[in-house]
């Protein structure tokens, strides 16, 4: 599905609607000799500044690819290091997002972790559900091909139900089952850290996407580095399959 027209701040369109897959942070660990969780430390403070400063530039909606379905796979102890470091962001940040207006959405089976974290999380997303500024969304226990499963389970049921017509099923609707429902559109998805694959994040909702794969590690991402982002994305040319 299109996009409405993006903002512009400046003169240069703005997206409404940003995802980054944050990637670097063992690399840039890596490079300074530091422990692992030394780099994913400095990934929170990433996510920090580029959330304020998508806020600061007119972006609506900024998702950012927090911890994938797949991660489980990394070791016990890295998996509760990130974990423990989601914590810490929840406690030090939701009086700010509250503060800022922003509101909180995690898409992807969070409640599958600890009992307390998806609680935290659950009253995080409460706290701030009547916000009406900009809208963080954290991707947490996320895989895109499970949510579109998910997705094509829901309306599956409700047909075999007698609540829909197969044939009424459309991108639309299909779209509406999504856990993104209620977002604008998709405008621009980047990776950090040079690496060009999607890592099965909303493959659906990209589509129409516009792709940019940027060297830089996560950590060492910034207002800046957003900022040129949204000026590359300003220059491309979105036909949606037209002329």
């Amino acid at each position: 599905m299109a996009s409405n027209p993006a903002p512009e701040s400046g003169g240069t369109p703005v997206p409404r609607h940003v995802a980054i897959i944050m990637d670097g942070n063992g690399r840039w660990a890596k490079a300074r000799r530091l422990p692992r969780l030394a780099g994913h430390k400095q990934g929170v403070d990433a996510v920090k500044r580029v959330s304020r400063a998508a806020r600061e530039l007119g972006i609506e909606v900024l998702t950012l690819y927090a911890f994938s379905s797949e991660n489980w796979r990394r070791p016990e102890e890295e998996v509760r290091d990130l974990m423990g470091l989601l914590r810490h962001f929840l406690k030090n940040e939701l009086r700010d997002l509250v503060a800022e207006n922003v509101r909180l959405r995690v898409i992807g089976d969070y409640h599958a972790l600890s009992g307390d974290l998806a609680a935290m999380i659950d009253d995080a997303i409460a706290r701030t559900a009547v916000n009406t500024g900009a809208t963080l969304v954290i991707a947490l226990n996320y895989g895109a091909q499970a949510e579109i499963v998910a997705a094509a389970r829901r309306l599956a049921a409700a047909a075999r139900a007698g609540k829909l017509e197969p044939d009424r099923i459309d991108e639309a609707m299909f779209g509406d089952a999504l856990t993104t429902h209620g977002l604008p559109p998709l405008d621009l998805l980047i990776r950090t850290s040079g690496e060009q694959r999607l890592s099965n994040f909303l493959l659906w909702q990209a589509a129409y996407a516009e792709l940019l794969f940027v060297d830089t590690l996560w950590p060492d991402f910034d207002g800046a580095a957003l900022a040129d982002a949204i000026a590359q994305f300003g220059k491309r040319q979105r036909r949606f399959g037209g002329l």
